[in-house]
């Protein structure tokens, strides 16, 4: 195994170059269609969140349908409620774009031929102004975060070559998580921006952890026993953070928990690529330059 990674590692180091390029490549197609990164909530862009409890069978599909319609300058999204533990539907959840909530409701009464009372439902409306400066303080945050992380891995390991290394793996790790999402055309609200914060924490671990093994403390062994070493302890992290995200993306019913739940995974496994693959590589080339065994 040794003896095939030093010798292949450059060409390894290819796959997650074009992982890169092809998760840069269809944000900006992404961008360009749409005008923005990825599909926003109503928590982001504004709108109508209409809850309604009922134990009556909905189709949510027709009604889906319908509302698009009715409203064909809104952007409609419904999801079920389930009751804790079950299946069993209890409700659904309405989000609506460009569409007040006494229409929505007047609509979809007629339609349901549902009676509102007070007990039955939940209405939500959020501006597109307050949904819109929600979301650019959100993205301030991200750019912060990979701000002051690029800051803290340069303070720590007093080179530029690891520390772009850990920055470039952050990078791969949110870009190619974006694009996955918006290929599965999940759309991100407030939660989804804060999974993807929790992601880059997840991200600099790793590397930090290996970074850390291979330039700081290379008494324990050679490049590529450090190398493995830490590929141990970080997979065994990652790994252990993956299975106990899906058992509780199997068992949440919480619609903003299962979005983060899925995010943090997703970008978990883009993780040990860009890690162990692109990371691992530019280490492994820095401390060949170096003459460091």
């Amino acid at each position: 195994m040794e003896k095939f990674y030093n010798k292949h590692y450059k060409k390894l180091m290819i796959i997650p170059v074009i992982l890169l390029v092809l998760a840069v490549l269809f944000i900006s197609g992404f961008y360009a269609k749409n005008n923005d990164l990825f599909k926003k909530d109503v928590t982001l862009s504004g709108g109508v969140t209409l809850s309604i409890y009922t134990s009556k069978n909905i189709n949510i599909d027709d009604l889906e349908s319908y509302l698009e319609k009715e409203f064909p300058e809104s952007d409609i999204f419904i999801r079920k409620l389930s009751g804790f533990g079950t299946e069993k539907q209890i409700g659904i959840i309405i989000e609506a774009s460009g569409v007040k909530g006494d229409e929505l409701k007047k609509t979809i009464g007629n339609k349901l031929d549902f009676k509102f009372t007070d007990k039955n439902y939940s209405l939500e409306e959020m501006g597109s102004s307050l949904g819109e400066s929600f979301y650019r303080q959100m993205f301030i945050a991200v750019i912060l975060a990979f701000i002051f992380m690029g800051v803290v891995v340069l303070i720590t390991f007093r080179t530029i070559i690891p520390s772009i290394a850990v920055i470039l793996s952050a990078f791969l790790d949110i870009s190619a998580s974006i694009a996955i999402i918006n290929l599965i055309g999940m759309r991100l609200g407030t939660a989804g921006i804060a999974a993807l914060l929790l992601l880059v924490g997840y991200s600099i671990d790793t590397d930090i952890l290996m970074t850390t093994k291979v330039i700081k403390r290379r008494e324990g062994g050679n490049v590529f026993e450090r190398l493995k070493n830490s590929a141990k302890t970080g997979l065994t992290m990652t790994f252990t953070t993956i299975i106990a995200l899906c058992i509780a993306l199997f068992v949440t019913k919480s619609f903003v928990l299962k979005q983060m739940f899925s995010i943090i995974i997703i970008g978990l496994f883009i993780d040990i690529v860009s890690t162990y693959l692109m990371n691992a590589g530019i280490l492994k080339w820095y401390c060949e330059k170096k003459k460091w065994e």
